[in-house]
């Protein structure tokens, strides 16, 4: 028989947050595969656990070339265990790669729920959480950030990004360009830590803020676009939607299309408005 992969989730700030299934896996696993191993034996250590199995590194570094290491394991009848430094293996941290071969190899995938600074930043945040999605981490590079972050300029549900401290400042004034000076945020700093802090507003005064330095784990969660009608939509905003979508990359004709189907309007009605801008030289 087939072993099974298992996916544990981690504390991502108090370790008492750890479920109790996460010590009895870590007991009781044949391999543990970690992202960093010096952090799961501090975490094996407060949680008073000793690992039975062999424990090996899993990281971005050597996750394609560990993977099927770890899935002739499972093929041998193995009992895995994946973990990362924080969180849910696979959302933004290694476990992709090792999951999709197990699932092509028939072998079975189960998880132990644990934290999630996603789901926890959301329902600190204040913003609306019946609809989101998740971007993850943004490009480090200044104009492949703004082409994302164009991408999803009309995004109608809650938006959630992890982000480095260092970088805050640019993204967070990148986002107040591109959603709008007066978009909600917030800003989800050192969740369920010591220092924990939840800082709220427009992206602009947040991006001053951010602009003075912070430290930490960040996750940023941003109000999706508002909802508006045909009615509401004047030419003005209709050539900047245009300007966005052809920054980004895409072709007029392709742009106006797409503008008109977002907007509820007519293609002609989208193609007029930016014929009489390009007149008075707006685009």
């Amino acid at each position: 028989m087939t072993g099974t992969l298992v996916l544990a989730g981690t504390p991502i700030g108090d370790t008492s947050d750890a479920p109790p299934r996460l010590a009895e896996e870590l007991a009781g696993a044949d391999l543990v595969a970690a992202e960093d191993t010096r952090r799961l034996r501090r975490l094996t250590q407060a949680l008073g656990v000793t690992p039975k199995g062999r424990v090996v590194s899993y990281f971005e570094g050597n996750e394609s070339a560990r993977t099927p290491e770890l899935v002739q394991e499972l093929l041998n009848g193995a009992r895995v265990l994946l973990v990362t430094d924080a969180g849910m293996p696979s959302v933004s941290d290694p476990g992709y790669r090792l999951v999709a071969a197990a699932v092509a190899e028939d072998i079975k995938v189960t998880a132990v729920p644990g934290p999630s600074a996603v789901l926890t930043a959301l329902a600190l945040s204040g913003l609306p959480v019946d609809r989101f999605c998740f971007e993850g981490f943004l490009p480090r590079k200044a104009g492949e950030r703004l082409s994302r972050l164009r991408e999803v300029a009309g995004e109608r549900r809650t938006l959630v990004y992890f982000e480095s401290p260092h970088r805050l400042d640019d993204t967070l004034a990148a986002m107040a360009e591109v959603f709008g000076a007066d978009r909600r945020a917030a800003v989800c700093r050192e969740l369920t830590k010591t220092y924990e802090e939840v800082r709220r507003g427009p992206l602009a005064e947040l991006a001053e803020w951010a602009a003075e330095g912070v430290r930490g784990e960040i996750t940023v969660v941003v109000e999706g676009a508002a909802e508006t009608g045909p009615e509401e939509l004047d030419a003005g905003e209709l050539v900047r939607r245009v300007r966005i979508r052809e920054e980004a990359g895409e072709r007029r004709k392709e742009a106006i299309a797409a503008v008109a189907v977002e907007a509820g309007l007519p293609k002609r009605v989208v193609f007029d408005a930016v014929v009489a801008a390009k007149k008075d030289g707006a685009v």
